[in-house]
C-alpha cells in the first residue's frame, strides 16, 4: 500500500483471504489471488531489498551440485527456507535462494557452517524456495509440479526484472545449468542495469507481456515466439522433457532391483562427462536424454553394456536384436539425431569390431563412446549381476575400462573419465575419516545450532527425533557418538542406551547426554551405563563441541589408533587447491607430501589450517605458492603426523586466492 502497488480493493481481498488461511505466506496469496504475477511479485521484493531474484522456472530447471548443498544442512534449510545454488570457487561466496533476505541471523548461521567467506542472498518465492529444498535434498521431482503457478508467458520473465538473476551470469563451474535458448540480448542482467532504490517509480502489480521495466533501456517490442509443433524436436532438448525421461524410466526400473536408479546414474555421469568436455548445452541436453532412454525396450535377461556385448554371445545377440529399440519406441517424439547416434552406436566399439556398422575410433559418434563408457561404469558399480558379480569400486571399476580401451572404449574419453570420477573418490577417502555423529532429541531448533557447530569442527551429522528411530539408525548405520538428550518418546534416553548397550552395533558407540533434566540420580545412573559424559542444557554450544571432538580424539588415541589411513594419489585426478580446500573444510591434522619435478615438497596442516610448507629451498608461504602451481605429481596425506610449530598464519583460504592470483599474474 505505501508503495502505491496494491489497490484498496485488492487490499480488501487480501486481508479476508489472510483472516481465512492465516498460516499462508502474503506472497502466495497475491499470487493465489491473481492480484500479481510472479514477475512483478518478485521484481517489486528484489527492489525493497535490493538484491536479485530468480523464478520458479529457473528454479526447478537449475542442477546443483552435491558439494554445494551439502555446505548446508538439510535440517536447516527446510527450518531456514534457505537453498543453496551457487558456490563461487574464485571469491568463496555462497549465494543462496529465500524468501527472507533479510533474515540475517539464518544468513550469518549458513556462513559459519558452510564455511564461505560471504552469502548473498537471492529472493524467490516462498512455495518455490520449498520445492527446491524437496527436490534437491529429499529426491522429490514432482515437487516443482504441485506449486499452483498462473500461466504468465514466458517472455515475460526475460523483461520482467531489471536485477533478475540468470544463469548468464552465475560464475563458472556453478551448479546451474546454463540452457541452450537463452542469450544475454533478451535478458537484463545486474550488469546491464543496477537495482533500483527504494525512492524508484512504483512497480505496476500486473506487468503486461510487452510491458518494459521503468529503469530499463528502451527496447523494441518483441514479437511472441512461435508456438512449437506438438512434436517438435527443441522439447526433446529441455530440462523439463529431460525431467519427465526421469520419472517414467525410474518407474520402469523399479521392478528391477539390480537396476533401480540405473538410467538416472548414467544420466548424471554423461552430463557430467558432457560439461567437462565443454560441449555445448544442446548437444548435452540430447546425450542426456540418451542416458535416460538407451535401455528402453532391453529389459530381458541381460544388462546390455559396451562391456557385456563384447565379452558374451547371449548378451551380443540380444543387443543386436534390441540396440534400434529405444529409437523405434519413442520415434513420434522426433528425438534430436544425437540422442538417436548414441543409443544406436553404443555397441560399436573402438577397435572396429563392435556393430551395427563396425564404426571405428573417432568415427563413432563421440555421445556414443561417452554413453557406452559411462553406462558400463554404473552397470560395474551399481549392479551385483554384473560380470564380476560384485559391486566394484570407483578404484576397479576405472581399472576394468582401463584394461579394455583402445578396444572397447575411447583411450583419451577413459582417462578423462578416470580422472573426473577418481578425483571424487579421493575425496570421500580425505573425508573418510571424520567423526560421525548421531543427534537424538525432540527440539529442531536446539538439534540445528548443535549440528551447525559439530559441522564447522568437521563432524558428519545426523539426528533423529525418536528412541526407535535412533536405534534404526545405530543398527544401519556407524556412528563414532550419539548426543542424546533424556526425555525422548516413545522411550527415554536412559532406555534407549540400555538397549544400545545388548547388541555390537552399539556396545562401544561413544554415548553423552545433553539433557535438560539435572537430576543427580539420572546423572549417576547415565554414567553407570557407559556414558562418557552427561551436559545440561543450556551449555555453550562452541565448548560442548570442542569438548566432544577432543573427548573423542582421547578415546582413540587411548585404543591405540587413530583412526586414519593415508591417502595418495596423483595430482592430476585432484589438484593441489582442491586437495587443500578439501583438508581445510574438514578440519584435517597432518603431513601432505607432494612429488612432482624431481622434487619433494610437503604442506602441514593443523586442525585445518595451513601451518607450514616446504619444497626445495622455499619455506612457508614462499613454498606454498610454488606448489599450488603443480599440475602433475604424485601426493600423499599422513594424517598421523601432529605440527609442532606454526610458521603460516594465513588462512587456507587467504593463501589459495594469493596463489591464484600469482599465477593469473605470472608471479614466480
Amino acid at each position: 500500500m505505501q508503495e502505491s502497488l496494491l489497490s484498496a480493493e485488492n487490499h480488501a481481498r487480501l486481508v479476508e483471504h489472510m483472516t481465512r488461511n492465516p498460516g499462508d505466506r502474503i506472497e502466495e496469496a497475491l499470487l493465489a489471488l491473481q492480484i500479481v504475477d510472479e514477475a512483478a511479485l518478485l521484481k517489486a521484493m528484489a527492489t525493497v531489498y535490493k538484491t536479485n531474484f530468480v523464478s520458479t522456472e529457473k528454479l526447478a530447471k537449475a542442477e546443483i551440485g552435491r558439494a554445494t548443498l551439502e555446505m548446508i544442512p538439510k535440517r536447516f534449510a527446510e527450518t531456514a527456507g534457505i537453498f543453496p545454488v551457487v558456490f563461487d570457487q574464485k571469491t568463496h561466496v555462497l549465494s543462496v535462494v529465500t524468501a527472507d533476505p533479510e533474515n540475517f541471523d539464518a544468513l550469518r548461521e549458513v556462513q559459519m557452517a558452510s564455511g564461505a567467506r560471504d552469502v548473498k542472498a537471492i529472493v524467490a518465492r516462498p512455495a518455490a524456495v520449498a520445492a527446491a529444498i524437496k527436490k534437491a535434498y529429499g529426491g522429490d521431482a514432482q515437487a516443482f509440479s504441485r506449486i499452483d503457478r498462473v500461466a504468465t508467458d514466458n517472455q515475460q520473465m526475460f523483461y520482467a526484472g531489471h536485477n533478475m538473476l540468470t544463469l548468464d551470469d552465475a560464475p563458472t563451474g556453478t551448479g546451474l545449468i546454463r540452457e541452450p535458448t537463452k542469450t544475454r540480448e533478451r535478458t537484463i542482467t545486474e550488469k546491464q542495469a543496477k537495482p533500483a532504490p527504494l525512492s524508484a517509480p512504483p512497480v505496476p502489480p500486473v506487468v503486461p507481456a510487452q510491458a518494459r521495466p521503468l529503469t530499463a533501456p528502451p527496447m523494441p517490442p518483441a514479437a511472441p515466439p512461435p508456438l512449437p509443433a506438438r512434436a517438435a524436436p527443441v522439447a526433446s532438448q529441455s530440462e523439463s522433457f529431460l525431467v519427465l525421461l526421469n520419472v517414467l524410466v525410474s518407474l520402469l526400473e523399479q521392478p528391477r532391483n539390480e537396476l533401480r536408479g540405473h538410467s538416472a546414474q548414467v544420466s548424471r555421469l554423461v552430463r557430467r562427462m558432457a560439461e567437462r568436455m565443454s560441449i555445448d548445452a544442446a548437444a548435452t541436453h540430447a546425450l542426456v536424454a540418451a542416458a535416460y532412454v538407451h535401455d528402453l525396450g532391453k529389459m530381458g535377461q541381460f544388462h546390455l553394456t559396451a562391456l557385456n556385448c563384447s565379452e558374451y554371445d547371449g548378451h551380443r545377440i540380444n543387443a543386436q536384436k534390441t540396440f534400434s529399440t529405444p529409437g523405434r519406441l519413442l520415434e513420434p517424439v522426433k528425438l534430436p539425431k544425437e540422442t538417436l547416434d548414441a543409443v544406436d552406436h553404443m555397441y560399436e566399439r573402438y577397435d572396429g569390431k563392435g556393430f551395427p556398422d563396425g564404426m571405428s575410433g573417432k568415427d563413432i559418434p563421440l555421445g556414443a563412446r561417452i554413453l557406452a563408457l559411462c553406462d558400463t561404469y554404473a552397470d560395474l558399480t551399481e549392479n551385483p549381476r554384473n560380470p564380476f558379480r560384485k559391486k566394484l569400486s570407483a578404484e576397479e571399476a576405472c581399472g576394468v575400462l582401463v584394461r579394455y580401451k583402445e578396444q572397447f572404449f575411447d583411450p583419451n574419453i577413459v582417462d578423462l573419465f578416470r580422472h573426473m570420477v577418481m578425483g571424487e573418490d579421493i575425496k570421500q577417502r580425505l573425508l573418510a575419516n571424520r567423526y560421525t555423529a548421531l543427534i537424538v532429541d525432540t527440539d529442531p531448533e536446539e538439534t540445528t545450532v548443535v549440528e551447525l557447530r559439530m559441522l564447522e569442527q568437521g563432524f558428519i551429522v545426523k539426528t533423529a527425533r525418536a528412541t526407535d528411530q535412533a536405534l534404526k539408525m545405530l543398527q544401519e548405520t556407524e556412528f563414532d557418538l550419539v548426543v542424546s538428550e533424556l526425555e525422548l518418546t516413545p522411550t527415554d534416553g536412559l532406555e534407549m542406551l540400555t538397549e544400545a548397550r545388548k547388541h555390537p552395533w552399539g556396545a562401544s558407540v561413544a554415548w553423552v547426554f545433553y539433557a535438560r533434566k539435572q537430576e543427580r540420580t539420572v546423572a549417576q545412573q547415565a554414567f553407570a551405563l557407559g556414558a562418557l559424559d552427561f551436559v545440561a542444557k543450556p551449555a555453550p554450544t562452541d565448548v560442548l563441541v570442542a569438548k566432544l571432538k577432543a573427548m573423542l580424539d582421547q578415546r582413540r588415541s587411548s585404543e591405540g589408533s587413530l583412526g586414519s589411513r593415508g591417502v595418495s594419489g596423483s595430482l592430476q585426478e585432484m589438484g593441489l587447491a582442491d586437495l587443500v580446500q578439501v583438508l581445510a573444510q574438514a578440519r584435517k591434522t597432518g603431513n601432505l607430501k607432494i612429488r612432482a619435478r624431481g622434487e619433494a615438497g610437503e604442506i602441514h596442516f593443523l586442525e585445518g589450517a595451513v601451518v607450514n610448507a616446504q619444497i626445495g629451498e622455499l619455506k612457508a608461504e614462499p613454498a606454498f605458492y610454488a606448489m599450488v602451481k603443480l599440475t602433475e605429481g604424485e601426493f600423499a596425506l599422513d594424517p598421523s603426523f601432529k605440527p609442532t610449530t606454526r610458521v603460516i598464519q594465513q588462512s587456507a583460504e587467504a593463501l589459495l586466492l594469493e596463489g591464484m592470483r600469482r599465477m593469473d599474474e605470472g608471479i614466480s
